[in-house]
C-alpha cells in the first residue's frame, strides 16, 4: 500500500472532465450522466458510456446529441474518428472530429464549423431523447 492508502495495481480513475482537460478538450464536451469511460494508452482509443441517447445544449446555442457509447482517437486538443455523436448545422449531422485551437472548439460534421471553447467549458445536463 502507498502512503495515500491506494494501492500501486489499482489507480482510480480520474472524472472524465479531468481527464479531457489533460488533453486540452472542454470540460464538459460530454454530459454529466456518463456512467464510464474507458482509454486504451497504446491505440488512444476513448470510448464513453452513457446512460441513455441524450441531448445537450450549450451556451452559444449549439447542440450536441449523444448515443449511448461515444467512441474516438484522442490525442491532444482533439478527438478524430468519432462515433456515436451528432450536431445540428441545418440537419443532424454525424460528429467526426473535435479539434481545440486557444478559444475555438473546431467540430467537423460533414463541413467545419469553429465554436467559442468557453460554451464547452461546464459540464451540463444531457435531455433524454426518443431517438439518436
Amino acid at each position: 500500500m502507498e502512503p495515500n492508502g491506494w494501492s500501486t495495481r489499482s489507480k482510480m480513475q480520474k472524472p472524465l472532465p479531468e481527464f479531457l482537460k489533460d488533453y486540452d478538450l472542454p470540460m464538459g464536451l460530454f454530459p454529466q450522466d456518463i456512467t464510464n469511460y474507458e482509454f486504451n494508452e497504446e491505440t488512444k482509443k476513448l470510448t464513453v458510456y452513457i446512460a441513455s441517447p441524450c441531448e445537450v445544449g450549450y451556451k452559444d446555442s449549439s447542440v450536441l446529441r449523444f448515443f449511448t457509447c461515444v467512441t474516438g482517437h484522442l490525442d491532444n486538443g482533439k478527438l478524430t474518428e468519432v462515433e456515436g455523436m451528432k450536431t445540428k448545422i441545418l440537419i443532424w449531422t454525424k460528429v467526426t472530429g473535435i479539434r481545440t485551437e486557444a478559444t475555438k472548439v473546431h467540430i467537423s460534421a460533414g463541413m467545419n464549423k469553429a465554436r467559442n471553447r468557453d460554451a464547452y467549458e461546464v459540464v451540463r445536463d444531457g435531455v433524454t431523447i426518443d431517438k439518436f
